[in-house]
């Protein structure tokens, strides 16, 4: 098998990466792309930290398990399928799926610390940065953690202004100045998702 081509795409939380990542995938045929994301490895509530008044802070680059991840990523490169268990965000009224990951000729890695951690950042070819305004980024969060988590406006602005930015400015927004492409998502991205599934079109 030709080694696949592996694309990291970062950014903060609600900066649209998922949804980025979600359209670029939907221009490829099937078994031309494969996702592997940060979410599925995120380690059990009961060994995430708890800040200093008792809340349980998932924004840490501790909260992932990155070895697990990497090797699972380096069994890709070596045309192995690989099973994860979905990540429910501890929500108890779902049951999580079972995914089953094919190896393919374009590996896209997606997650907030995917740049953070050298052992997965030394894999990529192609480095995307996805990157929204903070008061954008904010009011997304708002809504989705709202529908999507059933979190309350004060628990969503407190983890936001105690957990999320404060990792952004440490862990995640230095690594902006080392990416190749730096998607503005403020609005609309279209122009960049052309741009990125054209390059990566090359690469098959």
């Amino acid at each position: 098998m030709t080694k696949p081509f592996i694309v990291g795409i970062t950014g903060g939380s609600a900066s649209g990466k998922t949804y980025f990542v979600k359209h670029l995938v939907e221009r490829f045929n099937n078994g031309s792309v494969c996702l592997l994301s940060q979410d599925n490895y995120y380690k059990p509530k009961e060994e995430q930290q708890i800040d200093r008044n008792g809340v349980t802070n998932f924004d840490l680059p501790s909260c992932i398990d990155h070895g697990r991840m990497a090797k699972d990523l380096d069994r890709l490169t070596q045309n192995e399928t690989i099973e994860l268990t979905e990540y429910t965000f501890n929500n108890p009224n779902k049951v999580p799926d079972k995914i089953l990951i094919n190896p393919a000729p374009i590996i896209i890695v997606e997650g907030i610390f995917v740049f953070y951690f050298d052992v997965l950042s030394e894999f990529f070819d192609l480095k995307v940065f996805v990157d929204a305004n903070e008061h954008v980024k904010l009011k997304r969060r708002i809504v989705r953690d709202n529908m999507e988590r059933g979190y309350d406006l004060d628990d969503v602005l407190y983890r936001y202004t105690e957990h999320v930015a404060p990792t952004y400015a440490k862990y995640i927004e230095p690594f902006k100045h080392e990416s190749d492409i730096v998607v503005q998502n403020n609005k609309d991205f279209s122009t960049a998702l052309d741009v990125v599934s054209t390059y990566l079109k090359t690469k098959l």
